[in-house]
């Protein structure tokens, strides 16, 4: 079969590729039809549970307990789904072992998620799509019996999908799904059947169960000008750093919440009265859930040039203490409050840059320069394009060798002078790092 397959492929080559994209056009949909409707149900879910928690503060003293629900959940049933994101990443990479992922992931997920945003806790919307439409799209396979490619294409589908549906960007989704599995590196072969997911995902998201996506105004653009571009290379160097930073404090807070507490019901639990602790110590709960109060106040107003921080802090805390729940939506809050705080000290409007940080922040985080800069021409227009890709290039480079998904891999090293083995992930290029500081203090 597959000796004719191929000498059908060298006679008709046109015929076979126009077979390969009318079979990428069905499976993407699928997977987009899939996805759409999943991250439709996630968000009309979250709306209605964010609702509840606005009307009913008293729901922030639950956290505790919800955290520990979560994590005896994932515990009993989630095994390898704990992994999150990474688990996807690893078995496109295909250095996932023998396992696979369970079609479990997405209802555990989606249900973790909305625990955490009922009660409080300080996370995104991204982590559950992406997951969602990677075990919706490995199921699939499996009903297929698709080979190892066209399994890990449709991987690629389900993230692709997952982005452009939760967020409504189409292309931004395309690339994201692309450019996040290793750094430096784009897999065009899975390019058309990314983009039928995640175009097929945001149409039947939309249009089919009429959800509605923000959009922030930019506001004014300023004219292009040696003095301009010098300003916003320095804030987007800020923003790579503050990247940078939430990558390695969430991970770092892992660690030590798994050092204090080997019980991950007690590490959620505990993770729950520090946050309702900070709270009442800060005295505001502007930093609890997705932080869309923030991003909306960053474009329209001022905010307290500390917000981008609280935020950071809270989402830290939240995800390090093993609440579930993606990295996005308050990365977009953290850079979006930066911006309006560095307005006044930089001389820049304050909605233009709260727009570079929306995506220059997430992009240092993600380490997906390419689709930021897309998602910045979807989400505000292409009038400010050369400032967007600026500050996504150099917040990309200055956010160093960290991101928020440790199973992401280095295919092209930032730095001319460090190079890293082929196939090495970001954790364990930190592994190599530290051996390498060692050595030299022996020496």
């Amino acid at each position: 079969m597959t000796k004719k397959w191929i000498e059908l492929n060298q006679k008709w080559p046109l015929a076979s590729l126009f077979g390969y994209v009318i079979k990428w056009i069905v499976l993407g949909s699928i997977v987009g039809f899939m996805t759409g409707s999943a991250s439709a149900f996630f968000l009309y879910s979250l709306d209605y549970v964010t609702q509840l928690r606005m009307e009913s503060p008293w729901l922030l003293y639950f956290l505790p307990l919800g955290g520990a629900a979560v994590s005896f959940l994932y515990y009993k049933f989630g095994k390898s789904c704990s992994k999150g994101n990474n688990l996807i990443i690893e078995q496109i990479h295909g250095s996932g072992g023998t396992e696979s992922v369970p079609l479990r992931m997405a209802p555990l997920v989606l249900i973790g998620t909305l625990i955490t945003h009922l009660f409080g806790g300080s996370a995104g919307r991204e982590g559950t799509a992406v997951q969602m439409g990677g075990s919706l799209s490995e199921w699939l396979g499996k009903l297929l019996h698709v080979n190892r490619l066209d399994r890990k294409i449709l991987l690629i589908c389900g993230i692709s999908g997952g982005f452009g549906s939760i967020f409504g960007t189409p292309l931004a989704g395309t690339l994201f799904g692309l450019e996040v599995l290793a750094i430096g590196l784009i897999s065009h072969q899975a390019l058309w059947p990314a983009f039928a997911a995640s175009l097929i995902g945001n149409i039947t998201a939309t249009s089919l169960w009429g959800v509605s996506h923000l959009h922030y105004p930019i506001g004014e653009i300023p004219v292009l000008s040696f003095v301009v571009v010098l300003k916003v290379i320095v804030v987007s160097i800020l923003f790579g750093l503050t990247s940078r930073f939430f990558s390695e404090l969430t991970h770092a807070l892992k660690r030590w919440y798994s050092y204090g507490f080997n019980n991950p019901m007690v590490r959620s639990a505990v993770g729950g009265v520090i946050i309702i602790g900070l709270v009442f110590l800060l005295g505001t709960r502007d930093y609890l859930g997705l932080g869309i109060p923030l991003i909306e106040e960053s474009f329209a107003g001022e905010v307290s040039p500390f917000a981008f921080l609280g935020k950071l802090i809270f989402t830290s805390l939240t995800l390090g203490a093993g609440f579930q729940g993606g990295e996005v939506t308050p990365l977009f809050a953290i850079g979006a409050t930066l911006g309006n705080a560095l307005s006044g000290w930089i001389g820049l409007h304050a909605p233009f840059l709260a727009a570079l940080g929306f995506i220059a922040v997430f992009c240092g985080a993600t380490n997906t320069p390419l689709a930021c800069f897309i998602m910045g021409i979807e989400l505000f227009g292409g009038e400010g394009a050369v400032y967007m890709f600026m500050a996504c290039v150099i917040s990309y480079l200055f956010s160093g060798h960290s991101g928020i998904y440790t199973s992401q891999q280095i295919g092209t090293s930032k730095h001319p002078l460090r190079s890293f083995p082929q196939g090495t992930t970001l954790a364990e290029a930190k592994t190599l790092y530290k051996q390498k500081n060692r050595r030299k203090d022996v020496r």
